[in-house]
Parts: structure tokens; C-alpha cells; sequence
């Protein structure tokens, strides 16, 4: 199981670390993806990491403002985003498949690559 949590209401240029605690199960030895999901919109890959060599990826321009990490003592993977944006409100998700602990590349950014979801916490940036 996936926890998800850290989400809220936040204004523009604010910062919020995300957090996916794993219940049950080692994170390090998976890879692990966060994705968002805007009203009216698809699921969209926001970054991953690999569990096998620690390979970080980010979709198109979110690597400026989007830092994923890893606390494998707390069992949990972060997901910070600073300089927030109205277009950044979203429902964000941290996913991993426990069938796989292989390397994924960058389609580790794909929704397709994954089983498990966590629940989502909400993101909302607005004055």
C-alpha cells in the first residue's frame, strides 16, 4: 500500500514536499513514479526513480521546479515542488509495480508501468 500525503492549499511561488510512505513493503527496492491529474485532464508522469542505479527523470521543464528523493529510513519517496503555479493544481499520485525491480528508463514517467497507486492528495494553488 501507498499513503500519500503533504498536499494543500498553497499560493503562488509557495513550496510543498509531497510524501508516499510504502506500508508492507521496501520503496528502495522499487522504482517509484509521481504523477498528477488535473480536473478534466489524464494523468500526466511528473518524475520517477529508479530503485536500481538511483536515475531521477522529469517530464519536459519540470526538473526546474520538481525535486524527487528517497528516505529510505522512513521508507518514503518526496516529491518537492517549489515556485508553485496556478496550473500545478492537481490531484498528485506516487505509483510503483512489485513485479518489477529492473530498470524502467524513462518510461518510468509512463502510467502504464504501474500497478499500485496511492490514494492522491490534492494540490491547490490559488491567491
Amino acid at each position: 500500500q501507498l499513503v500519500n500525503s503533504g498536499g494543500g492549499l498553497v499560493q503562488p511561488g509557495g513550496s510543498l514536499r509531497l510524501s508516499c510512505l510504502a506500508s508492507g513493503f521496501r520503496l528502495e527496492h522499487y522504482t517509484i513514479g509521481w504523477f498528477r491529474q488535473a480536473p478534466g485532464k489524464e494523468r500526466e508522469g511528473v518524475s520517477c526513480s529508479s530503485s536500481v542505479d538511483g536515475s531521477t527523470y522529469y517530464a519536459g521543464s519540470m526538473k526546474e521546479r520538481f525535486t524527487i528523493s528517497r528516505d529510505n529510513a522512513k521508507n518514503t519517496v518526496y516529491l518537492q515542488i517549489d515556485n508553485l503555479k496556478p496550473d500545478d493544481t492537481a490531484v498528485y499520485y506516487c505509483a510503483t509495480d512489485r513485479t518489477r525491480t529492473g530498470g524502467y528508463g524513462r518510461t518510468c514517467l509512463r502510467t502504464d508501468q504501474y500497478n499500485t497507486w496511492g490514494q492522491g492528495t490534492q494540490v491547490t494553488v490559488s491567491t
